[in-house]
């Protein structure tokens, strides 16, 4: 018989932290991130990051795992989820993977084949060159001539996939786009029971400004200032985050604050525009719309109680 798993998927800023604390609460379990950015440690206010408060109790893992100049990939989440995620089981609790990383979760979910040259980056950082050289519409030409599926789907101006798919390339001969396709028709390795949360436009984008508006409160700029200072580059994966990026330029006067603001707004609602997509092409779940206020906690527990028939 397969383990038990919860998932908690949707796009940002839905409240998907807070339905996975209430759930981890009544049913006996603990939090695996499934978040690209909050494993980095100092990223708090622009990851919004849970907080200690609003974990209420709830043990989280793969928060604060890595530094921010430290490499972290699909591959190496995939590997510290499942460890986590099995010392949970072994304990007699419920693992709960939570978070907005489609890829990171059906990483897990499906037992995706990741044929990974861990360490190798000359590659990687002589694609990086070329499109500091020649720009990403150049790395992108070159994704098309070694795998045109991959290339149509991935937008030009979305370096990082560009590269990661090349860099793919280059190292197993085989196309991502193919290898993608094969994933998909894995079937999950656990008894899972996946919830997508889903709200209407525009009250995720209300929520989605609302957030950003609180980040700046906080403290976004002295943040991003304080990484600068450790000495965190702004050529660094992590610090190519939204909100972080913008508020880089800020700092470095290449843009005006008004300006940082409105394109971290801008950049959150396109990032959950794709989260949206992803999950309703590439993960079989249970859509759950929800309303400003939240998912409704007792609806959720009851319907995996029923589904496991607990």
């Amino acid at each position: 018989m397969m383990d038990k798993l919860i998932v908690i998927a949707g796009p940002t800023a839905c409240g998907k932290s807070a339905l996975a604390v209430g759930l981890a609460q009544r049913l006996n379990g603990e939090i695996v991130s499934a978040d690209s950015m909050q494993v980095y440690k100092y990223m708090d206010i622009g990851t919004s990051k849970i907080t200690a408060r609003e974990m209420g109790g709830v043990r989280h893992y793969l928060i604060d795992e890595v530094f921010p100049d430290e490499e972290f990939s699909v591959a190496l989440f995939q590997e510290k989820a499942r460890i986590y995620i099995n010392d949970i089981i072994s304990r007699g609790k419920i693992p709960i993977l939570a978070g907005g990383t489609g890829f990171y979760i059906n990483a897990v979910l499906y037992g995706t084949d990741f044929k990974e040259a861990i360490g190798e980056r000359v590659y990687r950082e002589k694609l990086y060159e070329l499109a500091a050289e020649k720009g990403s519409d150049y790395i992108h030409g070159l994704l098309g001539d070694v795998d045109p599926d991959a290339a149509a789907a991935i937008h030009p101006n979305n370096l990082k996939r560009a590269i990661r798919a090349l860099e793919f390339y280059d190292q197993t001969k085989t196309r991502i786009s193919e290898h993608n396709l094969i994933e998909r028709n894995r079937r999950m390795v656990y008894n899972a029971k996946v919830i997508i949360l889903c709200m209407e436009r525009r009250l995720l984008w209300d929520r989605i400004d609302r957030r950003a508006d609180s980040m700046i409160k906080l403290g976004l700029v002295d943040e991003v200032r304080a990484l600068l200072d450790r000495g965190y580059g702004r050529k660094l994966t992590s610090m190519q985050g939204i909100g972080y990026k913008e508020m880089i330029r800020y700092l470095y006067g290449e843009s005006t604050f008004e300006d940082a603001v409105a394109e971290i707004k801008k950049g959150t609602k396109h990032y959950a525009k794709r989260q949206g997509t992803w999950f309703r092409n590439r993960t079989a779940g249970h859509f759950i719309n929800i309303s400003d206020n939240g998912a409704k906690i007792c609806d959720v527990t009851d319907y995996i109680k029923r589904e496991w028939e607990m």
